[in-house]
């Protein structure tokens, strides 16, 4: 083979050779640059060290502390109304008297049938008295001696029934005055003058309602987690929408201490002083409650939670910028931000949004931020909704 042709397949052949290498390094580079992106860049930050206060918001209803129903006990009608709705009243007051002539009669009746059981009771004893002083000369018999005794005693028991009866009576006379069981304001009245009372087997509707108001007591419905950060005795601010701009001090008084199964949550009591009569029971009101332990506490963003089958985690980036998932349990939900009450230590380094399917021992390149404590505080995070 001439020379030049051997040149020519030589040249080829490294021609050939040069192409194919240069394309397998262009493919592993590629690959390299592919592997390279397809490492996620995430922001990291580490949990935010802070007290655990916050503020609560609960909507709620103001009661009277006191309220009593006043129901009729005799029938008749009414005869006079001495209270309407708004007025003032004092214990005893009388409210309105009611015009019971069938029970006046049923009282003569007894009172007279008293007077005659006494009467034959002093006749019964009177001859109790002469059979006993006979019966020692043997003038009568101790049968006949023994059945004036009996007699007599039958007759006494009747006198005491009958005054029981008389006593029964005049007790029921006494409900013929509605009165003012303390001291209060008029909420409801459901009479008038002239009305049928009809006291029968079913109760019916009072006729008025009375109700202090010196003090008022707001319910509200408190989220389990919040339970054992307000203790009783714990004050709180309570606004309501009619008189904008006031402020009025609330205490918490009692606690039910049960858990109620649909909405999760704990009733509790709150006192208020309504010494001024600004406010009104029945009314819609807020209290604002400061909550929250002294010690300190980890709070990260919420979108850097996971929840999966394997329960909540949090993604954190060890030294060697690989993932690893660390199990936590929840403090408190504020909204935007979580409080972390095990699980993380404050130098973590938290993936505050976790890219989809990421798992162990991923790789992540970090993007570095100017002050990686960026959680936001805790105080100014949303409250959560009351299921109450």
């Amino acid at each position: 083979m001439p020379l030049l042709a051997l040149l020519f397949i030589g040249g080829a052949a490294l021609l050939a050779f040069t192409g194919i290498t240069g394309r397998e390094e262009s493919i592993a580079q590629l690959k390299n640059k592919s592997a390279t992106r397809a490492i996620p860049t995430v922001a990291v930050s580490t949990p935010a060290v802070q007290p655990s206060i916050g503020l609560l918001d609960l909507p709620g209803r103001l009661d009277a502390y006191y309220q009593a129903a006043l129901f009729a006990r005799v029938s008749g009608y009414v005869a006079s109304r001495n209270a309407d709705i708004g007025t003032h009243v004092k214990t005893g007051d009388v409210l309105a008297t009611i015009d019971a002539p069938d029970l006046d009669q049923q009282l003569s009746q007894a009172e007279y049938d008293l007077n005659n059981a006494k009467a034959n009771a002093a006749l019964a004893a009177v001859t109790n008295q002469r059979f006993q002083a006979l019966l020692p000369n043997s003038y009568v018999t101790h049968q006949q001696a023994d059945e004036k005794l009996a007699d007599l005693e039958s007759k006494n028991a009747l006198v005491k029934s009958a005054q029981a009866n008389v006593d029964r009576l005049k007790a029921l006379t006494q409900y013929k005055s509605i009165v003012a069981p303390f001291d209060g304001i008029v909420t409801v009245r459901n009479t008038d003058v002239g009305n049928l009372i009809n006291v029968g087997s079913s109760t019916g509707s009072e006729m008025f309602v009375v109700a202090d108001v010196h003090k008022l007591r707001l319910y509200v419905n408190v989220p389990q987690v919040y339970v054992p950060m307000i203790p009783n005795g714990t004050i709180g601010v309570l606004t309501v929408p009619e008189r904008p701009g006031k402020k009025y001090e609330a205490k918490v008084e009692a606690s039910s201490g049960a858990v109620d199964v649909a909405s999760g949550t704990t009733r509790m009591q709150l006192v208020v002083d309504n010494t001024a009569g600004e406010l009104m029971p029945g009314a819609y009101a807020s209290v604002h409650l400061t909550v929250g332990n002294k010690h300190d506490v980890l709070v990260i963003p919420a979108s850097a939670v996971l929840f999966d089958k394997a329960g909540l985690r949090v993604a954190t980036v060890g030294t060697d910028d690989k993932v690893l998932l660390k199990p936590i349990t929840i403090g408190r939900d504020l909204g935007a931000t979580i409080e972390v009450a095990s699980g993380l230590a404050p130098e973590d380094r938290v993936i505050e949004s976790v890219p989809d399917g990421i798992v162990d021992g991923d790789r992540v390149n970090i993007k570095e931020r100017p002050n990686s404590s960026t959680a936001p505080s805790s105080s100014n995070g949303p409250t959560p909704p009351n299921k109450g």
